[in-house]
């Protein structure tokens, strides 16, 4: 079948009849739709969060990017902020709640492996020295659910080159935080704890590639990632790593959590492709979180003019899936 790849913004006005899938698309459309499919939070022991204000909340709203609209309406806060995935608080969907334990300050990130020095950075530092902006980004889930959402953050390229990796590292590796005290999740043997993601280098410099440290105007809300989390609009969601307290720069491809749980389904590149099948359901369309409205998937989510040349000569690899 022939698909016809629209720019990012050219999007059709009515949705496809859906074909059916394995997914349970009525309990979606009920409205609190939204799986982010990452992050692991670890925080050493330490008791659960209390109400504190958080010292970047000055910063928000930041001026939104232009560039970076992505031709739906935006979904409704309330969507995308209580109905989450974040498995280290548990397997139901409405861990909001839950997840306001976790204590998001202080809160460091660990740069280290091929880098010119290894460095701990304290996120409000972090946060502060950063070119903030607001970015309107497309998020496609892997379940086949998608949510359109203004985040706030900076480039990750910008992380790149503070770190200064050596000329061999080719592979960033994220990893989560967590704390079994706080997180029922991690007790659960069968998971591979922590959270690991990963990217090439060249992925990690591509421009699209953003760490989130805000969400509508605000900062970011435990249950979607805080304090800092990953964003790869052109990847399956289970990609965007939440609650980042590590990046190890490296020479060897990371496995990451859901690709170590089970390969046949979940790989390294992760690529939205319409064309392209999960083995047990199909990834031509896809349905809005809050509307139930059900539209067609777009190679790449829509963004193949950003990131199409990032996988040339790569024919050989599973770039989608």
């Amino acid at each position: 079948m022939r698909i016809k790849i629209r720019r990012g913004w050219e999007l059709p006005e009515s949705a496809a009849t859906p074909e059916h899938i394995y997914l349970d698309r009525r309990r979606l459309m009920g409205g609190m739709v939204g799986l982010g499919l990452a992050g692991s939070l670890g925080l050493g022991g330490r008791a659960a969060a209390q109400e504190v204000a958080d010292p970047t909340a000055d910063l928000y709203p930041v001026k939104r990017n232009a560039r970076y609209e992505a031709g739906r309406a935006l979904t409704e806060e309330k969507f995308a902020t209580q109905y989450n995935n974040f498995y280290e608080f548990g397997s139901s969907k409405y861990i909001a709640a839950a997840a306001q334990k976790m204590p998001v300050r202080p809160w460091t990130v660990t740069i280290d492996g091929m880098v010119a020095k290894e460095q701990s950075i304290d996120i409000d530092s972090l946060i502060r020295r950063m070119p903030l902006e607001e970015r309107v980004y497309r998020h496609r889930c892997v379940e086949a659910w998608a949510m359109t959402v203004p985040w706030a953050g900076f480039p990750l390229a910008e992380l790149v080159k503070l770190a200064e990796p050596t000329s061999d590292a080719k592979y960033l590796r994220f990893e989560t935080a967590g704390d079994p005290e706080l997180m029922p999740g991690l007790r659960e043997p069968w998971y591979p704890w922590p959270y690991v993601e990963g990217v090439t280098i060249e992925e990690a410099m591509n421009e699209l590639s953003f760490l989130v440290t805000g969400l509508y105007g605000k900062p970011v809300p435990n249950q979607n990632g805080a304090p800092i989390r990953l964003i790869l609009p052109w990847k399956y969601g289970f990609k965007a790593i939440k609650s980042i307290v590590r990046v190890t720069f490296t020479d060897k491809r990371p496995s990451s959590f859901w690709e170590a749980i089970q390969p046949r389904e979940y790989g390294f590149w992760a690529n939205v492709n319409p064309e392209v099948p999960h083995p047990r359901w199909s990834q031509a369309h896809e349905q809005l979180l809050g509307s139930g409205e059900d539209v067609p998937t777009q190679l790449y989510n829509g963004y193949a003019e950003f990131v199409a040349d990032l996988y040339k000569g790569k024919d050989s690899e599973n770039l989608f899936m």
